[in-house]
């Protein structure tokens, strides 16, 4: 089977040649340049360059070579951007490893520490010495609180944090006439050169946005304090998304095979809202947003990165149009997978959680991270409905051979023992 054939058959509930395996797909399934230049020199791999496609995170993109060995299936849709070397820029990271960063990342070095400027004159993040990320500094609306705002500055809040204000390859490209030729063209020309499945990110996020703009302790609090106005934040968020979406899914949306939006909702102990509060603040407007991207993109699946433990929502977000979560944070409350595959399998798609990033995948030998991958598919497989990934990204710290031992597991699996869910 083809990769696009192998994740159309995970989509469709159906148990396929072999797992599904999706490595780099999404900015949620990927690995930190760091480990990434490493595992490439593990694998003899001395062509091409470390391209660090999302700065926030530091992760690389997996080229072809990698993902030919690892077996993985999905690519993301932004590589079919940013084709020509000269759209790209030296820089370092923070273990001395030289790579190429998008060139129209704007980042400064002062002192011993690198920043993110953002367009006002201020600092979006920094990147202190010794750190591996950038850190948010700036919220743009950290002064305000939503009874007193109309949204109407949204456009321009939008271009004042980290998260918003920092595109990966694609999300550059702004939405007017040409640019929607060159997403279009783009995305066709990838559709034809591959054939694995290809992920776009829409973003859409409802519950982060508010957290990026006026942090997320003060947010939390504004739920309680102001609902009615956080209502009117996300109609004003979904009213901002809804005619960008219809935009994105015009161009891209007949090459794609699966729309992600994100929105994280949950923690180690469990959802960060109850699932009264999502239903008053978020399911409304997740709903408008999941059904309007199927009903331009019939042939496409809705999927949302989601972090933490957020079982008790599961339910609510079926039901609001979803199709599909990453990353299965299985070491948080609630979330085991025997539970989540027999309660939801049979109408969901799990997409992660095949690998513990948190103890097993840097902390374990390989033939620890060969066992936890094994029993996690053999709970997980049954039946389809489920693609592979690791518990959220590679860190930098991660050895080679555990990744490598993790994807040849994953890749060479069998169920070889009867699953209780058979």
């Amino acid at each position: 089977m083809t990769g696009r054939e192998r994740i159309r058959a995970a989509i469709n509930h159906q148990e396929a040649d072999r797992a599904a395996i999706d490595f780099g797909g999404h900015r949620s399934s990927g690995i930190a340049a760091i480990a990434y230049g490493r595992l490439k020199k593990a694998l003899g791999i001395d062509t091409g360059h470390i391209y660090v496609y999302d700065m926030i995170q530091q992760l690389a993109i997996v080229e072809p070579e990698v993902l030919d060995v690892v077996g993985g299936d999905v690519i993301e849709l932004g590589r079919g951007f940013m084709q020509d070397e000269a759209q790209w820029r030296d820089w370092v990271l923070p273990d001395g490893t030289a790579c190429k960063i998008p060139g129209y990342v704007n980042v400064e070095k002062r002192g011993e520490d690198w920043y993110l400027p953002g367009e006002g004159g201020f600092d979006l993040a920094v990147q202190k010495k010794g750190c591996l990320y950038f850190e948010q500094c700036y919220w743009p609306w950290l002064e305000r609180n939503p009874e007193e705002q109309d949204f109407s500055d949204l456009e321009e809040a939008f271009a004042n944090t980290k998260w918003t204000a920092v595109a990966s390859p694609g999300g550059h490209i702004p939405l007017t006439e040409v640019g929607l030729k060159e997403l279009a063209d783009g995305a066709k020309a990838l559709r034809t050169s591959t054939d694995r499945a290809i992920i776009g990110i829409f973003g859409g996020n409802l519950v982060e946005v508010p957290e990026f703009l006026y942090r997320i302790d003060n947010y939390m609090m504004y739920m309680g304090l102001y609902p009615e106005a956080c209502e009117r934040l996300s109609e004003a968020l979904c009213n901002f998304y809804l005619p960008r979406l219809e935009k994105w899914l015009s161009a891209v949306g007949p090459y794609i095979d699966v729309v992600l939006f994100g929105d994280d909702l949950g923690g180690q102990n469990g959802p960060l809202i109850s699932p009264e509060m999502y239903r008053r603040y978020f399911k409304p407007w997740h709903n408008r947003l999941w059904n309007r991207a199927k009903e331009l993109a019939p042939n496409v699946v809705t999927n949302l990165h989601c972090c933490g433990g957020i079982e008790p929502l599961l339910e609510d977000l079926i039901d609001a149009g979803l199709d599909s979560v990453n990353p299965v944070q299985i070491s948080c409350v609630g979330m085991a997978p025997d539970h989540l595959k027999r309660t939801y399998g049979d109408r969901f798609i799990f997409w992660g959680g095949g690998c513990d990033t948190r103890d097993v995948l840097p902390n374990g030998d390989p033939a620890a991270v060969r066992r936890n991958v094994e029993e996690l598919l053999d709970i997980w497989s049954p039946g389809g409905g489920y693609v592979f990934q690791q518990v959220h990204n590679i860190m930098a710290d991660v050895p080679p051979e555990n990744i490598l031992t993790m994807f040849e597991t994953a890749r060479n699996y069998t169920r070889n023992k009867r699953s209780l869910f058979l």
